[in-house]
């Protein structure tokens, strides 16, 4: 493979800069597929004004891609499998490693719901209180103790350190989730965590993430000599974090079995109680190859690239 250039590493390494991304609502692109390399960058959103506005000198349009397809949560006396994650976003670099963040439409942290073992009983059976234990004699269905938790926005991530990226046991950065806790009994608006106090997750490297490049043509194939696109490969590393406290739960059966749940599951948590892993995550970074050579356009030849690669 060829060496990289300079001005490739403007292209791609400075999106560093970017990984303290908003989940918050953007205007983007949905989620389709792509061929090839262009694959993980399913969500990015390059169709938003301002990464079309993106000119390749003052201004550069990146898309960022980071999924794990296993890993735990533990909050407080209730441990989940988690299913998979994806992070997406697209990022706006300046001179100087300033850089202005863009989410897709559903935001930029998606998840799997996850199964809480035991379902409903697990969460508030056996009780002595009437109105839970009533509850509880009518789960005989498994439809109704079948709970599912999922990791969900609430908030913009900060505290990004860049240099945690390439290292194992520094936080890369500080994300605000809540867990949506779904059953009939409790509703649909159970959570654990809220927009205005969240759960703060502090992921870090547990195990050094693989460095690989790939240039590819606009369409995503593979083309190591002449590719229009490069993609940094960050493969392989198990990410965690056991430092964040976990507040009660809200909402859960319009609120009147919040008791009941914080109960059984040892809520509210304080810091050091609780844990998440995700299990050999892989990080994508993609950008033109030469950003400058698409100037003024290079925002908008992003995103032709992008639809030249759907399937």
């Amino acid at each position: 493979m060829r060496s990289v250039s300079n001005r490739t590493r403007v292209g791609l390494l400075a999106a560093f800069t970017a990984f303290s991304a908003v989940l918050s609502t953007g205007s983007a692109t949905a989620a389709t597929q792509l061929n090839g390399d262009w694959a993980p960058f399913d969500r990015c959103p390059v169709d938003a004004p301002a990464m079309l506005a993106a000119d390749g000198h003052n201004t550069i349009a990146t898309c960022i891609a980071s999924s794990s397809a296993t890993g735990t949560i533990t909050l407080g006396k209730t441990k989940v499998s988690t299913g998979h994650t994806d992070l997406q976003l697209g990022v706006i670099q300046r001179p100087g490693g300033a850089a202005s963040l863009v989410a897709p439409p559903e935001g930029a942290l998606t998840a799997d719901p996850a199964e809480i073992p035991g379902g409903l009983i697990g969460l508030m059976c056996p009780s002595g209180i009437p109105v839970v234990s009533g509850i509880c004699r009518q789960l005989t269905d498994n439809n109704l103790n079948r709970v599912t938790a999922t990791i969900e926005p609430a908030g913009a991530p900060r505290d990004f350190n860049m240099s945690a990226a390439f290292s194992t046991g520094e936080p890369i950065l500080t994300i605000p989730v809540r867990i949506h806790l779904k059953n009939p009994f409790l509703g649909d608006k159970c959570y654990i965590g809220t927009t205005s106090n969240p759960v703060l997750l502090k992921p870090q490297n547990t195990t050094a993430p693989s460095l690989s490049l790939q240039r590819f043509s606009a369409d995503g194939t593979p083309n190591d000599d002449e590719g229009e696109m490069g993609r940094y490969t960050f493969d392989g590393a198990d990410q965690g974090d056991a430092t964040f406290a976990v507040p009660g739960a809200s909402g859960c059966g319009a609120g009147l079995l919040d008791w009941a749940v914080n109960l059984k599951t040892g809520l509210p948590s304080a810091a050091g109680k609780n844990g998440v892993t995700l299990d050999a995550t892989t990080t994508y970074f993609g950008s033109p190859y030469d950003p400058a050579g698409l100037a003024p356009d290079e925002g908008r030849k992003l995103s032709e690239f992008w639809h030249s690669a759907k399937r």
